[in-house]
Order: C-alpha cells, then sequence, then structure tokens
C-alpha cells in the first residue's frame, strides 16, 4: 500500500486496503487520472476490467483507460477516435505531398534528359553535313563482318 490512500479511495471516500485494485495504477498524488476514468467508465467497471487483466498488464491499460477517458472528455462526440482520423489526414496529406514531388522529380527529369537529345541531335546533324561532301571512300564505316553483317564498306569505282 502507498502511504496513505490511493486516488480512487480519496475520490470514493472509502477507506484504502492493503490489496487495493487501484493503488498501483492512481497514486494520491495525482487524483485527476481517476477522475476522468470515473467520469467516463465507473470505478465498479473499471475495477472489474482491472481484475480480469494479468496483472502484468493492468498498467498498460490504466493508462489506456486514463487516455481514452481524458479525450472523451474533451471531445465528447469522438473522444480518442476523433485524434485517431486526424493523424490519418496528416499521413495521407503527407502521402499525397509525397507522391506530388515525386511527380515532379520525374518531370524535371525527363525535361533535363529532353533538353540532352537535342543537342546531340543538332551535333550529328552538324557531323552528317560534313560527312555528306565526302567522297564514298573517305568515309570510315567499322567493319561489321566479325559480327556475322555484310561489310559496309563497298567498293565504289570498282
Amino acid at each position: 500500500m502507498i502511504s496513505g490512500r490511493c486516488a480512487a479511495c480519496k475520490y470514493l471516500r472509502r477507506r484504502c486496503p492493503s490489496d487495493c485494485i487501484f493503488s498501483p495504477y492512481f497514486p494520491p498524488n495525482d487524483p485527476q487520472r481517476f477522475s476522468c476514468v470515473h467520469r467516463i467508465y465507473g470505478a465498479s467497471n473499471v475495477g472489474k476490467m482491472l481484475q480480469q487483466l494479468p496483472s502484468h498488464l493492468r498498467s498498460q491499460a490504466a493508462d489506456t483507460l486514463y487516455f481514452e477517458a481524458q479525450y472523451r472528455l474533451q471531445d465528447p462526440v469522438y473522444g480518442c477516435v476523433g485524434i485517431i482520423s486526424q493523424l490519418h489526414q496528416q499521413i495521407n496529406s503527407a502521402e499525397s505531398q509525397v507522391a506530388k514531388i515525386q511527380a515532379e522529380i520525374a518531370f524535371l527529369n525527363s525535361n533535363a534528359q529532353e533538353v540532352e537529345e537535342p543537342q546531340v541531335d543538332q551535333h550529328i546533324e552538324a557531323n552528317s553535313i560534313f560527312t555528306n561532301n565526302l567522297l564514298p571512300e573517305q568515309i570510315n564505316t567499322p567493319d561489321l563482318s566479325p559480327y556475322g553483317l555484310p561489310s559496309t564498306q563497298t567498293s565504289w569505282f570498282n
């Protein structure tokens, strides 16, 4: 037993037994904690819930009951579900922003590649102007015969 009565026994104005189910989870220095839980669930229901759970899960259950009761008092319609839905909306908003930014990056990357390609085409066209003025034997073409293709070097003046 914690020195004095626990917050639940103080709130209920009763003597705190040594085996009080509430004392480990509702300390006397935080009376608001039990007050919130009692207003929403009732002392009898909270006691029954805590007794049905294994002792290692009771602390987590008491914390969860307090959290849910606190937000049910702040928002009587939605309670903690309102917070969960707000968080889902924030996640969806962030995901859509990420998708939008990824699409912009892809668009900018494709534009950057398109800008580079015309420069290469212009360079090829500039070279083709010079090669069009050469005689066929002056054009250096690769020998493709090792690859099973006919040789591109033909004798024009045989």
